[in-house]
C-alpha cells in the first residue's frame, strides 16, 4: 500500500546497549485506517457472525451453564500457546480434586486463567477496562505458577524481548518491545484509546488494541494470555457480545505463523489494514464455530432429556443433567450435593445414567469413582501441537 509508511505504527530506536527496540506510535493510527472494499466486507461478515452467535446464545436454556465450558476451553487453548501441556480433562479433574494423581504440573496455570477470566468479566460490571484491571488479571494468571517470580500484577522495570534465550538474546531477538522508560507513555496512550476509541467500530478498536498491547509487551511474562483475555473483555465491555462465547485462541493456534507475520508487518511497515483483515477473519471464524457448537449443545440437551424421560427416570434427574452441562466430570458426592439427596440416591441415579450411555466411569475402580459426560465434552475437544520455543518471552536482568 503506497500510503503506508514505516513510522505509522512506531519506529525502531537503537538503545545505548546496542540493540534496537520498538517505540510504538500513539493510537489511533495515523493516517487513519483505510476501509477498502475487502476490509468493509470482512467487518460486515464478522459483525453478522457475532450477531448470529449472540442471538443463539439468548436461546440457550441457561447460558451460564454453557459459558463455563467455553471459558475452560479457552483457558486450555490460550495456555497451550505458551507451552502448557494440561488438557480440558486435567482442568476438570483438578476442580474435583486438586491432589489427584498424574495431573500435569502446569494445570494451575490453566485454572488461574479460568479464574482470571471470571474475575475480569465480573469486575467489568462495575469497573472500567483500564491498566489497573489488567495488572490485577496478570497477578491472578501468575499466582503460584512458574511465572510467579516475574512480578505478578506489576509492569516490568527491565527490558524483555521475544526470541531465543542466550547471551546474544537481545541482539538476535525476533522483537524487542519498548524499554521501561518509553513504555509508560505508550501505556498511558493505550489506556486513553481503550476509553476513547470512537468513532471506530468496536471490532476495529478491539483489533488495534490487541496488537498494540502485544507490541508494548508490558509484563515480564504472560503478555500473550493477557492480550487474548483483553479481546474478550473489550467485546463484552462494548456490548458486541452479551455472553463471553467468543475466543480467538483456537484461530490463532491454527494460524500461528501468520499471526506473528501480521503483527510484524504492523511494526515494520505500518500495515494495520493487513492485521485487521486477519483479525476480522478470525472473529468470523470463531463466531461461526461457536454458533455451531452452541447449536449442538441445545440439540444434545434436548436429546439427553428425552432419553432420561423415555427411561422413566425421576424429574430430579433433569437437575443433574443441567449440572453436567456446567461440570461434565463429576463424582457421586457432587451429584448428591447438586440433587440435595443422599449418597445412595445419587449413586443409583449415576449408575442408571451410565446404563443409558449418558455418563462413562473413567477411573476403573470401585472407590473415588469419576464419571464423564463424553458426548458433551466431545463438542469442545481439540488436539494439536503449537509450541514454538523461539517465541518464548525473555528478560534482561
Amino acid at each position: 500500500m503506497s500510503d503506508v509508511n514505516g513510522d505509522r505504527a512506531g519506529r525502531f530506536v537503537r538503545q545505548p546497549q546496542g540493540y534496537r527496540a520498538f517505540i510504538p506510535a500513539d493510537l489511533p493510527p495515523q493516517p487513519p485506517i483505510i476501509f477498502d472494499a475487502d476490509l468493509v466486507n470482512l467487518l460486515g461478515a464478522a459483525t453478522t457472525a457475532l450477531g448470529r452467535l449472540d442471538g443463539l446464545a439468548r436461546m440457550l436454556p441457561n447460558p451460564d451453564l454453557f459459558v463455563a465450558m467455553y471459558v475452560r476451553r479457552e483457558a486450555v487453548l490460550s495456555s497451550q500457546i505458551e507451552g502448557t501441556q494440561s488438557t480440558l480433562d486435567d482442568v476438570l479433574t483438578y476442580e474435583i480434586n486438586p491432589d489427584a494423581d498424574h495431573l500435569p504440573g502446569d494445570v494451575e496455570e490453566v485454572v488461574n486463567y479460568v479464574d482470571a477470566m471470571k474475575y475480569g468479566l465480573t469486575r467489568l460490571e462495575s469497573f472500567p477496562l483500564c491498566l489497573r484491571l489488567l495488572r490485577e488479571i496478570h497477578g491472578m494468571l501468575l499466582r503460584n505458577t512458574r511465572g510467579g517470580e516475574k512480578m505478578p500484577g506489576e509492569f516490568r522495570v527491565t527490558q524483555n524481548w521475544i526470541g531465543a534465550p542466550g547471551p546474544r538474546g537481545l541482539d538476535d531477538a525476533t522483537f524487542v518491545p519498548p524499554p521501561p522508560h518509553e513504555m509508560g507513555q505508550a501505556l498511558d496512550n493505550f489506556e486513553r484509546f481503550l476509553h476513547h476509541s470512537e468513532p471506530l467500530h468496536p471490532l476495529i478498536a478491539c483489533g488495534i488494541a490487541h496488537a498494540q498491547f502485544e507490541t508494548i509487551h508490558p509484563f515480564l511474562d504472560g503478555n500473550g494470555r493477557v492480550g487474548r483475555l483483553l479481546v474478550t473483555f473489550l467485546l463484552c465491555h462494548a456490548g458486541v457480545v452479551r455472553q463471553p462465547l467468543l475466543y480467538l485462541s483456537h484461530y490463532l493456534k491454527l494460524h500461528r505463523a501468520e499471526y506473528y507475520d501480521r503483527l510484524t508487518a504492523v511494526r515494520r511497515s505500518g500495515d494495520w489494514e493487513g492485521w485487521l483483515r486477519f483479525f476480522l477473519q478470525g472473529v468470523a471464524f470463531v463466531a461461526a464455530e461457536a454458533e455451531e457448537t452452541a447449536g449442538r449443545i441445545v440439540e444434545l440437551r434436548e436429546h439427553v432429556r428425552k432419553e432420561v424421560s423415555d427411561a422413566g427416570m425421576p424429574a430430579s434427574t433433569f437437575t443433574l443433567i443441567d449440572k453436567l452441562f456446567y461440570q461434565p466430570l463429576i463424582n457421586v458426592n457432587i451429584a448428591a450435593e447438586s440433587l440435595g439427596s443422599s449418597f445412595v440416591t445419587a449413586n443409583n441415579m449415576i449408575n442408571r445414567l451410565c446404563e443409558l450411555g449418558v455418563l462413562v466411569e473413567v477411573t476403573g475402580g470401585k472407590r473415588n469413582r469419576r464419571f464423564r459426560f463424553d458426548r458433551y465434552l466431545a463438542l469442545f475437544e481439540y488436539s494439536g501441537e503449537f509450541v514454538d520455543p523461539s517465541e518464548a518471552e525473555q528478560t534482561q536482568n
